[in-house]
């Protein structure tokens, strides 16, 4: 069995690709106000949330668990609207030596909706490690949330 690979999921979301990008650029602190599996989030390094390279602290809820870890922006681009952060310590750290996952926001001219794909590319730290298909489930329920957030904002 392969201890590195990819998985993916792609979603129609109502919200404008510039609030996502805006929102998750620029107020990445208001996430646990926005998704419930989200329970806890603090800056543990650097001066401010957004720079590339500082860390913050997380709290999730996968499978019914509390899991600890620490992430940081390692790319932005506005411009091809696409956001990827490394995932790493606490609990994740356990399971995965690399973890990044990336957001990538497409317009949709047609008026049927955008898209958000959220992509991670792992390596797991032994054969005994499932996929992260549990993490991309909890983005895929974190989207609904966040979609309608934005689209009241």
């Amino acid at each position: 069995m392969a201890l590195t690979g990819k998985v993916s999921s792609e979603h129609v979301i109502k919200a404008p690709v510039e609030k996502w990008f805006n929102f998750f650029s620029n107020t990445l602190h208001h996430i646990p106000k926005v998704a419930e599996r989200v329970h806890e989030a603090n800056l543990h390094q650097g001066d401010d949330w957004h720079t590339i390279d500082s860390v913050k602290n997380w709290t999730f809820i996968i499978e019914g668990k509390h899991v600890t870890l620490k992430e940081k922006i390692v790319a932005s681009d506005e411009s091809n609207k696409t956001i990827t952060w490394n995932f790493h310590d606490g609990d994740l750290g356990k399971q995965y030596k690399v973890f990044l996952l990336t957001m990538k926001l497409e317009e949709k001219h047609d008026g049927s909706g955008n898209i958000v794909k959220w992509t991670i590319d792992y390596e797991k730290v032994n054969d005994n490690v499932d996929p992260p298909y549990a993490y991309l489930d909890f983005l895929n329920q974190c989207t609904k949330d966040f979609d309608a957030h934005l689209l009241k904002a």
